[in-house]
């Protein structure tokens, strides 16, 4: 399998956009990987996963039955030959709700309280940013985040989810130890209950941003097992 074969589909989660993924994007497509970010809406979850798959389709991406799956709470990666698309991640199983993970555990002492405004829309407040969201993120970086940020629906993470991805496809799971947003309990319950490859890291919520070359180390491996298998 060559590079010009494998398509990696990022998918950006709450509050942020495909440019969050630039420093991912960047060294991958330098080694001749095709790479698309998909931008989603975040005003549902339908419309979110129809998004990534209509964006995935119109750059002439045809699925395949195998493909790897990695998941970081809030943002997933498909890697996969000619592959089609990604998915919503926060890793809920089957008859779950992001919300239902996301809440599980009493939250960071840093971790902003989110609520919809007038227009049913959670936006992150803008001093979470680099309190919690990603604290390990330069001043220039926080100053972007900020600026781009997408509100989200709290129709993207109220809908029970049918069987996930993680249940029937290779999958990687990044634990960030030092993420303020999703605490480590609720981290370590999804990775120990998909009961696949767990990477352990001090990463803030962030790393796509913070620790760019670790994420790419793991898609690095999903690819070459995908080529094994």
């Amino acid at each position: 399998m060559s590079r010009k074969d494998v398509s990696i589909v990022l998918v950006h989660g709450a509050w942020a956009d495909g440019s969050s993924w630039a420093k991912v994007i960047a060294p991958l497509a330098a080694e001749g990987f095709k790479v698309v970010a998909a931008p989603l809406p975040l005003t549902s979850f339908a419309d979110d996963v129809a998004g990534a798959r209509s964006h995935a389709g119109a750059r002439g991406r045809a699925g395949r039955s195998r493909r790897p799956c990695l998941c970081r709470r809030g943002h997933r990666v498909d890697a996969r030959p000619e592959g089609e698309g990604a998915r919503l991640a926060l890793a809920p199983d089957e008859g779950e709700t992001v919300a239902d993970v996301f809440y599980r555990a009493v939250p960071h002492p840093e971790a902003p309280k989110l609520a919809p405004d007038n227009h049913g829309l959670i936006y992150l407040p803008e001093e979470a940013f680099a309190a919690a969201f990603a604290q390990h993120a330069s001043a220039n970086e926080l100053a972007l985040l900020s600026a781009v940020q997408r509100p989200i629906s709290p129709a993207c993470i109220t809908v029970k989810v049918n069987r996930p991805l993680w249940k029937d496809r290779p999958a990687w799971f990044l634990v960030a130890e030092q993420d303020r947003m999703i605490v480590h309990e609720t981290q370590r319950f999804m990775a120990q209950r998909m009961k696949e490859r767990v990477r352990l890291h001090p990463f803030d919520h962030l790393p796509l941003v913070t620790a760019p070359g670790a994420v790419a180390d793991i898609i690095h491996e999903a690819i070459a097992e995908a080529a094994a298998g």
